[in-house]
């Protein structure tokens, strides 16, 4: 057996082991080797205690200034008090010790000299900060030449949580490294050569026992570029694979429904609009499939460039799906097409254009009567174009001629999801995902790199701007002007959203809105939900006489469609929802929006949330309410949102500001592993020459056969398995 395939518990001892996989999912050497020291110590320096935060969960590297005990005065046993400290601030630790011998252990094993790592969590007893029985280090005594030497040597800081501590990792991966075999090298020798990269091994032996700091640095930089660059690898040979595939090229008609759809407009294409259209145009009359994202701000018109390329598709005799990710979306998708379409959406009907096709609605929770006859206009191709959610995927969902699948808000859906849809169509459909969370180009490289890309970075004409303001949610008179200037949007004509975070009636963790970052602390009280608040808002006096409704995931299918349409009709003042209204709901007319407990999304639903207002003649107004204290993260991400509406530079604060190695698992769930030591924003130019390098290997030898370590890699990452079905897809 390979030594990296070999399970790591016949290399540590089982408690180790255990505490690996449950802390990090390591179950094999292989891993443990990848899991990188995400910093390092100098002894020499020790560390700045005057800069520690509360709550936070730190390892220090630290001397023992002053050891004190003292008895309990209630019960049997002592206080063990140490302080540390590193010539610029002090820490205590504190330990309750039952015994005698147990305060004594503590005292001998942390006498005052004492150099050790600590680790805990930081609070604050008494105006100190302190922590409260950490667990702890303590570096060995030595010679006066290994002293010297052990001096300039960093320690490696690993990862660690509750369950194993930092130099527990180290001491599991030290004895491996020591006897390691020559790994197999994934870089090619022309790309190391080019880019002045060592080996692997060296790499690898650096990177957790290095000499100096800068030797661990340039391990690092040879293995965060390898990460780049076997991602970019995976991705490429993924796009080769796809576009040897072959597929019906779809042309549009002189006389057909493209043609007459665009006659029938009573506006402009913007220029984006016609540049894109453009691309997939050409994307759509080739013979190999196209593999598009397309990205746009919020209202740039993303939908319009899709239905003309779904009308492309009907036009040459196919059909067209598009998934979206909840139901709420599914409808008002399937209620602005046929909006947009009319006449041209009743094939078959009277007063039905004679140029014309159907439009199929396909959801989870429709009667079997309904949902019987929506299968059947999609198997039998009289529905030229097909809306529905997670239920499209079902394998009992057929087509007649499935030419195109478009993905609406692609970050909710994985590979395979997109792939199993996809793997309905008689040759392999073309490829539309669409997303209005704007990515950042290195995002886009790493996340959708087996994707072409194009951008709307433009409003359509009369498009009105939107203002936003942070709101203090604990200052009466704040929250009473926010209800009043709701009453005046009202008054003037207009409607408003109101957004809480959770629907209530004891809904599972799942209903919530996703807590913006881990650095917050603990909530004050619960998130604010829907079925309270609407009962708040019509007590409160500002709104007395407005017609306030609800809207939520949980509501019966036909109630919501019906709360839907009330509001777009005009019938409906105050909308309460959760963010079930998040995309795609299209009502002009709604000139407000209220985001209470704000502090409790994300920058990127935030952006979301706002582009429901100003999508007509009038200006929006978007109120951010929160209780965060204004120099919390928490604040600092509403203020960002508030400062402006470019979707584009709120995604990269977006991405700063949370852990950016998920990013990998949230958008390609089809990888095996987050990102470990490339940072995409960070790491723009690695990533731009891990590309460039990548795509002349793939280009040279598209199977891999030549670089046999790379292809393993490669799987490693992927799956050999999964690649194999992507390829069928």
């Amino acid at each position: 057996m390979n030594e990296l395939d070999v399970p790591v518990g016949r290399r540590v001892g089982a408690k180790a082991a255990a505490a690996l996989e449950k802390q990090f999912g390591i179950r094999t050497v292989g891993q443990l080797l990848r899991h990188y020291p995400r910093r390092y110590l100098e002894r020499g320096e020790l560390t700045d205690l005057s800069s520690l935060a509360l709550d936070e969960h730190v390892t220090v590297l630290a001397q023992v200034t002053e050891v004190t005990v003292h008895s309990m005065r209630n019960r049997t046993g002592a206080r063990v008090q140490v302080r540390i400290g590193d010539g610029r601030g002090t820490l205590d630790l504190v330990f309750f010790a039952a015994k005698q011998w147990s305060a004594q252990k503590y005292e001998r094993e942390l006498a005052v000299g004492t150099v050790g790592l600590f680790s805990g969590k930081v609070g604050l007893y008494s105006g100190h900060r302190q922590l409260a029985h950490p667990v702890y280090d303590v570096l060995p005594d030595a010679d006066e030449d290994a002293a010297a030497a052990l001096a300039e040597k960093p320690i490696p800081i690993y990862p660690a949580g509750a369950g194993i501590q930092s130099w527990q990792v180290r001491n599991a991966i030290a004895p491996i490294v020591a006897v390691l075999p020559p790994l197999p090298e994934p870089l090619p020798p022309e790309v190391r050569e080019r880019r002045e990269l060592i080996g692997i091994d060296e790499a690898v032996r650096s990177v957790h026992d290095p000499a100096t700091l800068s030797e661990a640095m340039t391990a690092r930089a040879r293995l965060t570029f390898e990460e780049a660059f076997v991602l970019q690898a995976a991705l490429l040979r993924r796009r080769a694979a796809l576009a040897e595939l072959a597929t019906t090229p779809r042309l549009p008609r002189a006389d057909g429904l493209l043609s007459t759809f665009d006659a029938r407009l009573p506006f402009s294409l913007t220029a984006g609009q016609q540049r894109v259209g453009e691309q997939v145009a050409a994307d759509l009359a080739g013979s190999a499939p196209m593999h598009r994202l397309l990205q746009g701000e919020v209202g740039s018109g993303k939908t319009l460039v899709a239905l003309r390329a779904m009308l492309t598709v009907v036009d040459s005799g196919g059909q067209a799906a598009l998934l979206a990710p909840t139901e709420v979306l599914a409808v008002q998708h399937h209620r602005s097409i046929t909006t947009m379409l009319g006449d041209l959406a009743e094939a078959g009907m009277l007063g039905g254009a004679d140029v014309s096709t159907r439009v199929a609605l396909l959801t989870g929770s429709q009667s079997t009567q309904v949902r019987r006859r929506m299968l059947l206009e999609a198997a039998s191709g009289e529905a030229g174009i097909v809306v529905g959610t997670h239920a499209l995927l079902q394998q009992h969902v057929q087509f007649a001629d499935l030419g195109l699948v478009v993905v609406d808000e692609q970050h909710r859906f994985g590979v395979e999801q997109r792939d199993a849809l996809r793997a309905k169509g008689s040759t392999p459909p073309h490829l539309l995902v669409m997303t209005a969370t704007p990515i950042p180009r290195t995002v886009a490289m790493t996340v959708f790199g087996d994707l072409e890309t194009s951008t709307l970075d433009e409003l359509p004409p009369g498009r009105s701007p939107v203002t936003t303001h942070v709101v203090p949610g604990d200052h009466p008179t704040w929250m009473a002007r926010t209800w009043q200037r709701v009453r005046e949007e009202v008054s003037g004509g207009h409607q408003a959203f109101v957004v809480c975070p959770r629907i209530g009636g004891g809904e599972t963790d799942d209903d919530l809105a996703p807590v913006g970052g881990e650095d917050e602390p603990a909530p004050r009280r619960p998130p604010l939900a829907v079925l309270d608040v609407i009962e708040s808002l019509r007590a409160e006096p500002a709104l007395a006489g407005l017609r306030v409704e609800l809207l939520h995931g949980r509501l019966p299918v036909e109630e919501r469609e019906a709360t839907m349409a009330a509001f777009a009709a005009g019938q409906v003042d105050v909308l309460v929802a959760t963010t079930v209204i998040e995309v795609g709901v299209d009502v002009p007319n709604a000139t407000a929006m209220v985001v209470l407990d704000a502090d409790r999304f994300g920058i990127s639903q935030l952006h979301q949330l706002r582009g429901r207002i100003g999508r007509g003649s009038a200006p929006g107004l978007a109120l951010l309410v929160t209780e965060a204290p204004a120099d919390s993260p928490a604040r600092e991400r509403l203020d960002a949102v508030a400062a402006t509406t470019d979707g584009f530079a709120l995604s990269r604060v977006d991405l700063e500001q949370r852990r950016e190695g998920d990013v990998l698992g949230a958008a390609q769930s089809g990888f095996r592993s987050s990102l470990r030591l490339l940072r995409v924003l960070r790491d723009e130019d690695v990533i731009v020459m891990a590309r460039e390098d990548a795509q002349q290997v793939v280009d040279a030898d598209p199977d891999l056969s030549e670089h046999p370590a790379l292809a393993a890699a490669i799987d490693d990452l992927v799956g050999g398995d999964r690649e194999d079905y992507l390829e069928r897809g």
